[in-house]
């Protein structure tokens, strides 16, 4: 779409800038929302990204780098900069990324935007434990929240439970941003869809993370192998292993296509998955695992 006269020269005659302008609006007031601590504030923080990924399918990542930046600008303004950096991890950066890994000459491929889904939240951990040095690092910064909530809670603050939780926190906040991305990249494909702006994407099913990936976990667990009492190398490790999970997951998906009881069937899935995640969840990661390579192995054995 071009301007056709002088009346739609600049911003509100280019689609691409009342896109993004429309995105980072929506994604700060999201935050904003979640910040403030109105009704259903929880959900409207993990949306942030919702309205970012639908300006980026519909008009390119340039304009879901440009909301993230305005959504990031005008949080920072109302709330401060720590919600701003938030924001900034969990929406504005990773979604033009993700866009970015997800362009090829071809068509969109999902292999680096779902190994991006583990190596983004592990940046963001490093980069927290880079920043965080001079303050007792990650790990004492970790603790402290965790002491805090557990009060609040009204949980006795035993040495064991948060040391436990302190081990696994950072790696069940990096899950869960990568969900929330995930989740909203298909919600802003399907809303997309609905409105006429259908973008042509791989089926999920279909996905394989890149050759390379799989070196990566073994590098962390000698990591974490070296400093088994630290929370960042154990984190490093569980967020290495989330796209993994993920192509499990898909491997499901795979499976089950064309199964006549296929709706039913992935319910029942997901709802052993929320209910025996700690059980389901490593025979994921080796049925990924076990994709990666079978499946690139199949074109020789053909």
């Amino acid at each position: 779409m071009t301007a056709t006269g002088p009346q739609q020269a600049g911003i509100t005659g280019s689609p691409r800038l009342l896109a993004a302008g429309a995105a980072g609006f929506a994604a700060a007031f999201l935050m904003l929302w979640a910040l403030r601590g109105m009704p259903g504030g929880t959900l409207s923080f993990w949306l942030a990204s919702l309205p970012l990924f639908a300006a980026g399918f519909g008009f390119g990542p340039g304009a879901a780098a440009l909301g993230g930046a305005l959504a990031a600008l005008l949080v920072g303004v109302v709330a401060g900069l720590f919600p701003a950096v938030i924001l900034l991890a969990i929406a504005a950066v990773p979604v033009p990324l993700l866009l970015l890994a997800g362009q090829r000459p071809g068509g969109a491929a999902l292999g680096l935007p779902l190994a991006l889904l583990g190596l983004w939240p592990l940046t963001v951990l490093l980069l927290a434990a880079l920043f965080l040095a001079d303050d007792g690092g990650v790990d004492a910064t970790l603790r402290a929240v965790v002491e805090v909530v557990l009060a609040r809670l009204g949980v006795p603050a035993s040495e064991g439970l948060v040391t436990t939780l302190v081990r696994v926190k950072a790696a069940a906040l990096g899950f869960w941003v990568a969900l929330a991305l995930l989740g909203n990249a298909a919600l802003a494909l399907r809303l997309l869809a609905r409105c006429g702006l259908a973008v042509a994407v791989p089926p999920w099913s279909a996905v394989r993370l890149p050759a390379w990936y799989p070196l990566l976990p073994p590098v962390a667990a000698l990591a974490y192998l070296a400093a088994p009492e630290a929370a960042v190398p154990l984190s490093a490790l569980l967020l290495l292993l989330v796209p993994l999970f993920l192509q499990g997951v898909a491997g499901v998906h795979r499976r089950l296509e064309g199964r006549q009881a296929r709706p039913v069937m992935l319910a029942a899935f997901y709802l052993l998955l929320a209910m025996f995640l700690q059980v389901m969840g490593p025979g994921l990661v080796g049925l990924g695992l076990y994709d990666q390579f079978q499946r690139r192995a199949a074109p020789r054995n053909s």
